[in-house]
């Protein structure tokens, strides 16, 4: 008999802790399977031996609060394990998941977490270790590639979709001309961004003009949109994503001097809505506000799609069925069998064909000169956050699950 060890890691989602119910119950339907570990702030957390029995200490009651609950119920941890496999942390580690008689080990996370699923991997290859480890991957930002999209993306999607049709309708409200600036969360990648469209009630509607960084971004090009957009109607949403950039690949919001750098090197994208701000204002002198939803887009549990949560939910088991099948250096993915009607199949690809690379919004998916989102992308996302799940309120806001 052998023990599972699960964490979560990266930024938080909606979502993410209905993988990890899947991964407990699944575990917990076999006999060959003892314990079922969970790591407390993800490998950082294994560490220094902070984990608990998930088994043990959840009730069936727990474990269905679980599932709808937002953020990460284990903690999470941006770790970046070492590039040199022979480092005497892989001798640490491995010694841990020894005392532990660990034989399985998932890890819920984005890009970087599935490196150190594909670090942990080949080093278990390297010293004849027969434990499986295997990715279950989340993230908001839809960008794993070898995957139909990512647990996650369809709940942020809805909330961006929803939140910007309201905010649409806040603008309206008055007659003066006005142009409000939405920043988006997406570094590389403009899934979240191009959900915005979803917003739209007709062809005309707001959001008028959509950004992403797959499309270079340049001010006098976008003052050109604006002037055309005002001369239509006289309240204009823009939706943009944080990591829009220009020609040169100067991040939009290095014109402020903003950005920052995070332990992996990425940068800390913020403040490009309130650099556009400032240009609409001067360039324009309309009433201009930005809007940046920030976290907002990962945390809201509120309004999750049921669509994503079951999804989540089916990328922990089947991440327990490959790794008792003898499957190792895995990661879930999706593939969309069905479009009409949707359905959705899970599948296993190579984590180390996964790891650090993203996946773009296609090309042909941007249209409007760079400034719009075409039916093809509606189609794709459409099915991603369809319906609601049911959950229990309390002193009239929703119940979650925590461990404080």
């Amino acid at each position: 008999m052998k023990n599972v060890i699960v964490g979560q890691s990266g930024g938080p989602t909606a979502v993410i802790n209905a993988s990890l119910y899947g991964v407990i119950k699944e575990a917990l339907a076999h006999e060959e399977i003892g314990h079922v570990y969970g790591m407390i702030h993800g490998i950082e957390g294994l560490l220094q031996d902070n984990y608990m029995d998930l088994g043990a200490e959840l009730s069936k009651e727990d474990l269905e609060l679980l599932k709808v609950t937002p953020a990460a119920y284990l903690g999470s941890c941006r770790y970046k394990l070492p590039e040199d496999l022979t480092s005497t942390f892989y001798h640490t580690i491995f010694e841990k998941f020894e005392n532990l008689n660990i034989g399985y080990f998932f890890y819920i996370g984005g890009n970087d977490s599935m490196d150190t699923v594909s670090k942990l991997s080949r080093y278990a290859a390297g010293i004849g270790s027969e434990i499986r480890f295997i990715g279950v991957p989340k993230t908001i930002d839809n960008d794993l590639i070898q995957t139909d999209h990512t647990p996650g993306y369809g709940s942020a999607a809805k909330y961006v979709a929803s939140t910007v049709r309201e905010i649409v309708l806040d603008s309206s409200v008055y007659q003066q001309k006005s142009v409000t600036i939405i920043e988006l969360m997406g570094r590389h990648a403009g899934w979240l961004t191009a959900a915005s469209v979803l917003a739209r009630k007709s062809e005309r509607d707001n959001p008028v003009l959509i950004y992403l960084p797959e499309s270079d971004f340049e001010l006098e090009h976008f003052a050109h949109d604006l002037e055309e957009a005002l001369k239509k109607q006289p309240n204009v949403i823009v939706c943009v994503s944080e990591g829009i950039s220009d020609a040169s690949g100067t991040f939009i919001c290095e014109y402020g001097d903003e950005a920052q750098v995070d332990n992996f090197g990425h940068k800390m994208l913020t403040g490009c809505g309130k650099v556009l701000e400032n240009f609409v204002r001067h360039k324009f002198g309309v009433k201009v506000r930005s809007v940046e939803l920030n976290v907002c887009q990962r945390c809201s549990g509120m309004i999750a799609s049921i669509t994503d949560i079951e999804e989540a939910a089916e990328a922990g088991r089947a991440g327990v069925r490959a790794a008792r099948s003898g499957e190792t250096g895995r990661m879930i993915a999706f593939c969309r069998v069905s479009q009409t009607p949707y359905r959705m199949e899970c599948r296993t690809v190579d984590v180390n064909e996964v790891c650090n690379q993203e996946k773009a919004v296609p090309a042909e998916w941007i249209t409007g000169d760079g400034n719009d989102i075409g039916q093809a992308f509606i189609d794709y996302a459409l099915p991603l956050i369809q319906g609601e799940a049911e959950r229990p309120m309390e002193n009239g806001i929703p119940k979650y699950l925590s461990r404080g």
